[in-house]
C-alpha cells in the first residue's frame, strides 16, 4: 500500500500499480469521464489506483496506491490505517503481510507536524502495522525554499529519530545502491517490524511545477544541475563500461520506450472523446426509514454480558456501585446514553459486524460514562465486556487514542475506507478539539466521494453543548461541518434521547448508502433522566429525523393553542421543554435531530399539527454567527416564510464560541430560554 504526494506520482501509478499510458494520457488530454458531473473528479496527480506488478521471476504482487490532496503528508495516517484495515481483514497476526510505503519529499517530511503524530503511531497497539518504508526523496529543496530556512536539524529526516527508526542515506544518482538499501530497509522491517527510513539525496531538475523557473531562487544550484548529466545517463555508461549492455541496446531500450509513449498519445489524440459534463443529480436527501429495533431476548442477551466480570475479577469499588445503579435503571425499563450505545455496539456484534472505536480516553469515556474495558483494581488485567457477548460475534477493537486529532482521525478514516463492512468510530475528547483534524475532513471526509468516488461510512463521536465550561470545551463547531454540506455527502446528526442514539448507531450499518456521520454527543445529558429511553423503544421503530413535542404527544398542550413553535436540535431542546413545562406556557418546541441531510418534509408534517401557529422560531446556544442558523435560515424561509414570521434565538454574535464565565453563562442561557418562550 503506498501514500505518496504529486511528485513522481504518475511514474509510480505507470511503472508500479499498472495504470496505462493510454489511461494517463487521456487525463492529460483533458478527456472527460462519462461518469463525471460538474464540479466533480480530481487533478490526476492525486488520484489513486489498483494493480498487480509482477516481477521478471513472474511473482506478482498486489499494489494500491491511495488518492491523496495536495496538502503534502496528509495521506501518511489515512494510508496507515488502510493497511491496518487490510491486515485485520486478512488476520494474519504478526505476519503483517501488507506493507506500507509513504514517500515523502525532504521539505515536507521535516516540516509537517502530522509526520511525528504518524510515526507516534507506529508502535502503538491500536494503529501498529508492521513497521512503514519511509522513502524520503530528497531534493534539498522545497518549493523555493533552501534547507537553511526550512528546517533547524541537520538532517530532513531527523524527526524519525524519534521512533529510533534506522535512517539510510543513499546517493540518488546510483541506482544500483538505492536498491541495496531498499533490500536492507525491507529485511529489517520484516526481521523488526518497526519504521525504516531511506534519505535519497538527489535534486529536481526542473522547477515546482512545468512552468516554474527555479534558477530565480537557487541559481548556483540550479547551475551545476544544468551541467550535470541525468541519472540515466549517468546508470547507462556505467553499464555500458561495465559491459552488461551495449550503447545500442541503451539507445534501442530508450527508443522503443518513447515509441510505446508515441503510440499511446497518438491513439488518444486520434480519437479524442467529447463528453459534456452533466449536472450533478438532485440530493436523495433524507432516507426511507429501516427498521432498527432489536428483540428483548437479544438486548438482555448483551446487558447480561455487560453485567458480567469473570469470577476472579476484582471490580473498582466506585464502578462497581455505579454498575449497581445501572443494573437497578435497566430493571426499571430504562436506558441511559452510555448504556444505550453499548447496547447498539452489542447488538451489531451479535449480527457479525465488526466494530473499531478509537479516541482520547474513549474506553473509559472523557465523561466516564462508558467503561468499554474494566481495569482489575488489584493487579490491572483488562476486561472487556462487550469482546464475550458469544463466541461467533464480530470482532471488537476498541483503543485510548495517542494525544494527536490530525493523524489519529486520518487513520479511522483510512481504515474505514478499506474496510467498509466494519463500524469504525473516532471520539474526539471534547469536540472543540477535532479542529485539529480539519485538513482530514476538508480534504477527505466530506470531498473523497466527490473527488475519487471514494467512500466511508466513519462515524465521529464529538462532545458538544453549552455548560458553562469555557470556549474550549463548549462547542464542536457545527456550522463549520454544515458549510461543507453538499449532495448529500456526510449526515450531521444532535440527537437528544438515549433511544435515538441507539437506532442512529444501527442505521449507520444497516442503511442502503454509507456516507460519514457527524455526531455532536452530548455531556451533561448523558445521565439526564430526560434523555433516557425506555428499553420498549430499543425493540421497534427507527431513528426519527424529528421528534415531536412529547406535551403535545401526551396531551398536556392542545395543538389548537399553540401560536409559536420552537425549533431546536441537541441539549438546549430538552432545556427549552423544561423551561416551558415549568412556565406551562402554550409553546410547541419540536427537535430537529438530524440537520442534515435537511429533514423538509418530516418538519412540514410536524408543522402542520399546529394549524393556529405563525411564529417559528429557531433557538440555538451558539451565537448567532455559529451553531446551525446560517445553514438552517435559507430552508425555513423557503419552506415556511410565506406562512410563518421566523425568528432567531441564539447568543450575539462573537468571534469565541463561549463566555469564560459560569455566571455569565447562565445569565446567557436564561437569556435565550426566555426570548424563546416569551410572547
Amino acid at each position: 500500500a503506498i501514500g505518496m504526494a504529486h511528485r513522481g506520482r504518475l511514474n509510480v501509478l505507470a511503472n508500479i500499480a499498472g495504470k496505462t499510458y493510454g489511461q494517463i494520457f487521456r487525463e492529460f488530454e483533458g478527456n472527460i469521464d462519462p461518469r463525471t458531473v460538474q464540479g466533480s473528479g480530481d487533478v490526476k496527480y492525486h488520484l489513486g489506483a489498483e494493480g498487480e506488478f509482477e516481477a521478471e521471476s513472474g511473482e506478482t504482487v498486489k499494489v494500491s496506491v491511495a488518492a491523496n490532496p495536495s496538502h503534502l503528508e496528509a495521506v501518511d495516517p489515512v494510508l496507515e490505517g488502510i493497511a491496518r484495515a487490510k491486515q485485520d481483514v486478512l488476520d494474519q497476526g504478526s505476519a503483517y503481510p501488507v506493507l506500507p510505503l509513504l514517500v515523502h519529499g525532504d521539505a515536507a517530511f521535516a516540516g509537517q507536524g502530522v509526520v511525528a503524530e504518524t510515526l507516534n503511531l507506529s508502535q502503538l497497539r491500536g494503529y501498529r502495522t508492521g513497521g512503514t518504508v519511509h522513502l524520503v526523496v530528497n531534493n534539498q529543496v522545497g518549493f523555493t525554499t533552501s534547507p537553511g530556512s526550512s528546517r533547524s536539524s541537520l538532517y530532513c529526516t531527523d524527526v524519525a529519530r524519534m521512533v529510533q527508526a534506522p535512517i539510510f542515506h543513499v546517493n540518488g544518482d546510483d541506482p544500483e545502491a538505492c536498491v541495496r538499501v531498499a533490500r536492507l530497509a525491507w529485511e529489517y522491517r520484516q526481521k523488526f517490524h518497526k519504521d525504516v527510513v531511506i534519505d535519497m539525496v538527489c535534486y529536481r531538475r526542473h522547477g515546482h511545477n512545468e512552468g516554474d523557473d527555479p534558477s530565480y531562487t537557487q541559481p548556483m544550484m540550479y547551475a551545476k544541475i544544468d551541467q550535470h548529466r541525468s541519472v540515466r545517463k549517468l546508470y547507462t555508461e556505467s553499464l555500458v563500461k561495465r559491459g552488461h549492455m551495449t550503447l545500442e541496446e541503451a539507445e534501442a531500450a530508450l527508443d522503443d520506450f518513447q515509441a510505446r509513449l508515441q503510440d499511446a498519445l497518438d491513439e488518444t489524440r486520434s480519437s479524442p472523446e467529447e463528453h459534456m459534463a452533466a449536472e450533478p443529480p438532485a440530493p436523495r436527501g433524507v432516507l426511507p426509514h429501516i427498521d432498527t429495533g432489536v428483540d428483548r431476548e437479544v438486548l438482555d442477551q448483551v446487558f447480561a454480558a455487560l453485567d458480567s466480570t469473570p469470577e476472579d475479577f476484582n471490580l473498582h469499588p466506585k464502578l462497581a456501585k455505579q454498575f449497581d445503579t445501572r443494573r437497578k435503571m435497566w430493571e426499571s425499563g430504562e436506558v441511559d446514553w452510555g448504556l444505550a450505545e453499548s447496547l447498539a455496539f452489542g447488538t451489531l456484534l451479535l449480527e457479525g459486524i465488526d466494530i473499531r472505536l478509537a479516541g482520547q480516553d474513549t474506553r473509559r469515556g472523557t465523561f466516564a460514562h462508558r467503561h468499554a474495558t474494566l481495569h482489575d483494581h488489584t493487579n490491572g488485567a483488562e476486561y472487556v465486556p462487550l469482546g464475550n457477548i458469544a463466541d461467533d460475534q464480530g470482532k471488537l477493537w476498541i483503543y485510548d487514542s495517542l494525544l494527536s486529532e490530525y493523524a489519529a482521525l486520518g487513520f479511522e478514516y483510512g481504515y474505514s475506507v478499506e474496510n467498509p463492512k466494519a463500524m469504525v468510530a473516532w471520539e474526539a475528547q471534547f469536540g472543540d478539539f477535532v479542529n485539529g483534524a480539519q485538513i482530514i475532513i476538508d480534504q477527505f471526509i466530506v470531498a473523497a466521494a466527490d473527488k475519487w468516488r471514494q467512500d466511508s461510512g466513519l462515524i465521529m463521536l464529538l462532545p458538544h453543548g453549552f455548560e458553562g465550561q469555557g470556549p474550549e470545551h463548549s462547542s464542536a463547531r457545527m456550522e463549520r461541518f454544515l458549510l461543507l454540506c453538499a449532495e448529500d455527502n456526510i449526515q450531521v446528526v444532535n440527537a437528544t434521547t438515549a433511544g435515538q442514539f441507539f437506532h442512529l448507531l444501527r442505521r449507520q450499518m444497516h442503511q442502503e448508502v454509507r456516507r460519514p456521520l457527524v455526531v455532536f454527543t452530548p455531556k451533561s445529558l448523558l445521565r439526564a433522566k430526560p434523555a433516557r429511553s425506555t428499553i420498549e423503544e430499543l425493540t421497534h421503530g427507527s431513528f426519527e429525523e424529528v421528534l415531536p413535542d412529547p406535551a403535545v404527544a401526551s396531551g398536556a398542550i392542545d395543538t389548537d393553542d399553540v401560536r409559536r413553535v420552537v425549533l431546536a436540535a441537541g441539549k438546549v431542546a430538552q432545556d427549552a421543554i423544561a423551561a416551558r413545562d415549568e412556565r406551562q406556557v402554550p409553546v410547541a418546541i419540536v427537535r430537529v435531530e438530524q440537520i442534515y441531510p435537511w429533514p423538509a418534509t418530516r418538519l412540514a408534517e410536524e408543522l402542520d399539527r399546529y394549524p393556529k401557529a405563525t411564529e417559528l422560531i429557531w433557538l440555538q446556544e451558539e451565537p448567532e454567527n455559529m451553531g446551525p442558523w446560517n445553514f438552517a435560515s435559507r430552508r425555513l424561509y423557503e419552506g415556511f416564510g410565506d406562512s410563518h414570521k421566523i425568528q432567531r434565538v441564539s447568543r450575539y454574535e462573537s468571534g469565541s464560541p463561549a463566555t469564560g464565565s459560569n455566571k455569565i453563562h447562565h445569565q446567557e442561557q436564561a437569556m435565550i430560554l426566555d426570548k424563546a418562550l416569551s410572547y
